[in-house]
């Protein structure tokens, strides 16, 4: 694949949350099994001393359901929890570069090239995604490493399979390449 390199790159993990998963606030389909795949990817970059930066949101807003100030939901699953060198940026809008230094921090480290997972797909993973393409970063998503939830529009309810094919489906291409878990280790060299 042209356009990236394995030295300059590095993981971001948004809102790998509790309150996403079984016993949340905010349950969305199939976190469990995009969370496996979110920590074997955290895995390899572990293993090859690659930088790794965390993003928790906590939400300021004061009608919010889920990522309450000092709840339990706003703590990191087990799977995918930070270790001493691993940078969390703590956010508070669905964009993790807006009113963060995680621009600045990628900058210092020389980091062109983000692998992305994360939750949820249709809101902060996409927000993510565009606003590093806009930044001139190279992103590749694991698809199967990000969960959403079903939406409703117009009295209809969107599947959270069509919601997540579907904003995955826009950024492919245009604000990176779309991979599964077991094609972007491949590319790394695992």
């Amino acid at each position: 694949m042209k356009g990236w390199a394995v030295e300059n790159l590095a993981l971001l993990l948004i809102d790998l949350q509790k309150d996403y998963f079984p016993g949340g606030k905010m349950v969305l389909h199939e976190s469990e099994a995009a969370v496996q795949k979110a920590a074997h990817l955290l895995d390899y970059f572990r293993r090859a001393d690659k930088p790794v930066f965390h993003v928790q949101h906590i939400s300021l807003r004061p009608n919010a359901t889920f990522f309450q100030p000092g709840s339990d939901g706003i703590h990191f699953h087990p799977l995918v929890m930070p270790q001493r060198d691993e940078r969390v940026i703590s956010k508070h809008f669905p964009n993790c570069f807006r009113d963060t230094d995680l621009h600045t921090q990628l900058k210092t480290e020389r980091i062109e090239t983000l692998i992305v997972a994360g939750m949820m797909t249709h809101m902060c993973v996409d927000a993510g995604v565009r606003a590093a393409a806009d930044a001139g970063f190279t992103c590749l998503i694991a698809a199967d490493a990000c969960a959403t939830k079903e939406l409703q529009f117009a009295h209809q309810v969107i599947p959270a399979p069509h919601v997540h094919g579907a904003f995955l489906a826009a950024l492919d291409g245009t604000y990176g390449r779309v991979l599964k878990t077991a094609v972007l280790t491949k590319l790394l060299g695992k």
